[in-house]
């Protein structure tokens, strides 16, 4: 099976373990507000706002969420900022249950989710140079093969000035797991599990971004120099263990599969904000 396909099917099941145990927003929460005793949905909506004030966005101006999911976090952007936001997946299961929630909360005729084919992420062609005035992806990117690819169309379709901002999954060396073998020896099993080609770093991402022409304004480890834990609640953890929906194994062996890599330090989650030059 190719890869864009079982992304795919992987959310057409992801879909009804995911709502029911994350509701509509899919994404780590800001780590500095979790420590505050925020729950997880208070921290991601914290780090909704934060992603919103790197990007500049003002009122009437259009932006692209890649990876919208069924539409969480957009929906909070595109109400908050006042912008017109257009959310990118290539499930059309995904889609339609975010435009079902666009309606529910009033803001439908302020987002609009499209769905890719398979390989259009790696062009974008569906939107002309110099036409968006931000991107945003949360935990979205992890999941293509060709991420500097990626980058280089993300890169094409900006407005110059305008800010490319990601919050992704990432590997890292941690501990007494330094090589690729210590630290593939977790992450293989998370990359089986969750339909991930491979996982960046902090530098590679870096990399790509500047070479796809961005100047980088933020790359960072969001948890650094601390096991990344956020947003997974203990409490949490039987809800994930014991669910028994669409594929309820696959999910079980990736909560524990994700859960072993944060607990060894490998795994983490990057922020990054990166401008194209004016």
């Amino acid at each position: 099976m190719d890869h864009d396909r079982k992304v795919r099917e992987f959310y057409s099941h992801a879909v009804h373990c995911y709502e029911s145990i994350m509701g509509q927003t899919w994404h780590h929460g800001d780590p500095e507000a979790e420590a505050r005793g925020a729950t997880p949905s208070e921290a991601a909506q914290i780090l909704d706002d934060k992603v919103l004030a790197a990007s500049g966005l003002q009122p009437n101006e259009r932006a692209i969420e890649f990876g919208a999911g069924v539409g969480g976090s957009m929906l909070y952007m595109a109400k908050t900022s006042g912008a017109y936001f257009i959310g990118l997946s290539n499930n059309e299961e995904l889609s339609q249950r975010a435009r079902h929630h666009a309606v529910e909360a009033g803001l439908s005729d302020r987002t609009t989710f499209v769905t890719l084919g398979d390989n259009d992420y790696k062009t974008l062609l569906a939107f002309p140079d110099n036409s968006i005035d931000s991107i945003i992806f949360y935990e979205s990117v992890v999941h293509v093969a060709d991420k500097a690819a990626f980058f280089k169309a993300a890169h094409r379709i900006l407005k110059p000035g305008r800010k490319l901002i990601g919050v992704d999954w990432l590997q890292r060396p941690f501990g007494e797991h330094q090589t690729e073998a210590q630290i593939m020896k977790y992450m293989q099993s998370v990359n089986e599990t969750i339909a991930i080609p491979w996982h960046g770093t902090v530098a590679s991402y870096r990399e790509m971004m500047e070479a796809a022409g961005f100047k980088m304004e933020m790359a960072r480890d969001m948890f650094e120099g601390v096991k990344c834990w956020g947003s997974t609640p203990k409490d949490q953890a039987p809800a994930w263990l014991n669910y028994d929906g669409p594929a309820a194994e696959t999910f079980r062996q990736g909560k524990m599969a994700l859960d072993a890599a944060r607990d060894a330090g490998v795994f983490t989650v990057g922020m990054f904000v990166a401008v194209k030059a004016g």
